[in-house]
């Protein structure tokens, strides 16, 4: 089983799915995703698949790795094989077989990424988890939907060609076709090693490339939304871990990430895409760790990341389910709803807690690594930037939003019951959440540099955590009057693309509709002239009316340009000379 690729079998319960309906399906779907977590959690670190292309004596030849396993992948690959069991029970209700296959060939495209080990193979997993995750989104099924759907398209693709562009440049220059670190490569002042982190960034959702995520996520179904939040942007963390550790532009990047999006937070009455931004925050955290290159550090990012995938996907479930239960997704249509939605109400708020880093839960022990690797390494600002990025999320993730969302003055709001399938899926999540918080050594065991002796559970650490929480909450009951959601969208960078495109495309729409009448007209006045010379071969010479005639555009005049029995001795003539010269 250790030398089975997890992507593969998944990609075999795709096509199960779609041959398959109803009560069938949703075996298939449960044991398929359940079999790819078996594979996942008894990969054998070590085993590796090596296959090789092309002449190596005509210098074309390719040693691709498509299958290796080591402590980084197995940690990833199991925590993309572990949410796809809890998507895929909390969307059993939804009966799309098209979106089923979708979610799981996503989830396929980012297991393939993270088992490649050329560069290649990495890239073409990349492309399929982006087409994929585009028909998530659209399954959305509304109008808004498909334009985001469009728009995020677009970024991708941009994402994509530099992606490709870079590692054109760097296999050809004579990098190496397996995946490494391209800092300890020496490739840092290379236009391929900027190209691909830019390219890797869009995915990251690093700001100003990030807006594609707050604009499409919220709008597509509210399962689908629990699989965007746990594939594109992690799949991106994994890419930037394994080729720009240590890259100091990635500390910054990250702090910036982490504060943006607490900001726009503040401002967001979207429940989604209030969360969306607290998915840039907290992808902010494990960039900077990436940034900041030692060994704390990155074994901060990679427990940050499996820690988040699981707080994040049980926030957006709970999110989700309030949306599936009242059709409103503002917090100004929301409130006073937790009396008859009491277990999602609690589900959510392990969530919340996790995500703020209260001790106990799995947010408390992943975050903490990365801040104190920064303490570790003497940056002492970006300690105490991502410390007041954390204070942001407490008071948004933690207490504004269900204070307004479950809580709050009660709005009438009527609720629907929900499928037993999402309430499973939350309780699994959840018990992820607090079985992590309560023994991290099941995390920590499984991490790169495992001889890091970290404890989150020091005095010192507990205490003044718990000082921010209860600082931050005394001061949101202070000011909860004015830190209701209003009625309002907020502009992002979203908006440049937005107004571009459309004058864009309209004006490569009219040249390109002016250079095809252009050609037309040309190619009409050729076709004419050339009918005028054929017709009588003898104007070449003079011998008739003016060749300039047909090339003024004068219409072809059938009568006038009568073929005399010179003109067919002519052809006939010709004809037998090029039959000569072909069979001599």
């Amino acid at each position: 089983m250790s030398s089975v690729h997890p992507a593969l079998v998944l990609l075999a319960v795709v096509a199960l799915v779609v041959l398959t309906r109803e009560r069938v399906q949703r075996v298939v779907l449960v044991a398929g995703s359940m079999v790819v977590f078996a594979l996942a959690a008894q990969a054998e670190i070590g085993s590796a698949w090596t296959y090789s292309l092309g002449a190596a004596d005509l210098g074309l030849r390719l040693d691709l790795q498509p299958f290796r396993v080591d402590t980084l992948s197995y940690l990833f690959g199991l925590i993309f094989s572990l949410i796809t069991v809890i998507g895929v029970v909390y969307a059993l209700d939804m009966g799309r077989w098209t979106e089923h296959a979708a979610t799981l060939t996503y989830a396929a495209g980012s297991l393939g990424v993270v088992y490649a080990g050329d560069w290649l193979t990495a890239f073409v997993f990349w492309e399929v988890m982006s087409i994929a995750s585009l028909f998530v989104i659209w399954h959305g099924a509304t109008r808004r939907s498909e334009a985001a759907g469009f728009r995020y398209l677009f970024v991708h693709l941009f994402g994509g060609a530099l992606f490709l562009t870079g590692l054109w440049l760097h296999i050809g220059g004579g990098g190496s076709l397996t995946i490494g670190s391209l800092v300890s490569e020496g490739a840092t002042s290379t236009w391929a090693y900027w190209l691909i982190l830019v390219g890797v960034a869009v995915n990251a959702a690093i700001p100003p490339l990030h807006a594609w995520l707050t604009d499409a996520y919220p709008e597509a179904s509210v399962s689908g939304t629990v699989f965007l939040s746990a594939f594109t942007t992690k799949t991106a963390v994994y890419v930037l871990l394994r080729a720009f550790p240590g890259s100091s532009v990635l500390v910054w990047a990250g702090v910036v990430m982490a504060l943006y999006g607490v900001v726009y937070a503040v401002l967001e009455n979207d429940i989604r895409r209030l969360l969306g931004y607290h998915i840039v925050s907290q992808v902010g955290y494990m960039v900077a760790g990436i940034g900041m290159g030692t060994a704390l550090a990155l074994d901060g990012t990679a427990a940050h990341a499996f820690c988040h995938i699981l707080y994040k996907a049980l926030l957006l479930m709970g999110a989700g389910a309030v949306i599936a239960s009242t059709g409103r997704r503002n917090l100004t249509d929301l409130g006073g709803i937790w009396k008859r939605m009491p277990v999602v109400t609690v589900l959510y708020m392990v969530g919340a807690f996790s995500i703020s880093g209260v001790p106990l839960f799995n947010g408390f022990i992943s975050k903490s690594m990365i801040v104190s690797a920064a303490s570790e390494a003497e940056f002492t600002s970006v300690e105490l930037l991502l410390t007041l990025a954390s204070i942001g999320t407490f008071l948004h993730t933690g207490l504004k939003l269900p204070y307004f969302m479950l809580f709050g003055p009660d709005r009438g709001v009527e609720t629907h019951p929900l499928p037993q399938n999402k309430i499973i899926a939350m309780t699994m999540a959840a018990i992820c959440c607090v079985g992590l918080g309560l023994f991290p050594a099941l995390l920590y065991g499984r991490l790169v540099f495992q001889a890091i002796d970290y404890h989150p559970y020091t005095t010192d650490h507990v205490v003044a955590s718990l000082q921010l929480l209860v600082g931050t909450g005394i001061g949101f009951w202070l000011l909860a009057g004015k830190l209701g959601g209003q009625a309002t969208i907020s502009l992002d960078t979203d908006w440049l693309y937005r107004k571009m495109t459309p004058p864009v495309f309209a004006f490569a729409v009219l040249g390109v509709n002016g250079a095809g009448r252009w050609l037309e007209h040309r190619g009409a006045r050729f076709v004419n002239a050339v009918l005028r010379v054929s017709a009588n071969p003898y104007r070449l010479l003079g011998l008739n009316r003016d060749l300039s005639a047909g090339v003024r555009g004068e219409p072809f005049d059938a009568n006038y340009y009568r073929f005399p029995i010179g003109v067919s001795v002519f052809w006939a003539l010709t004809g037998l000379i090029l039959l000569a010269l072909v069979l001599w």
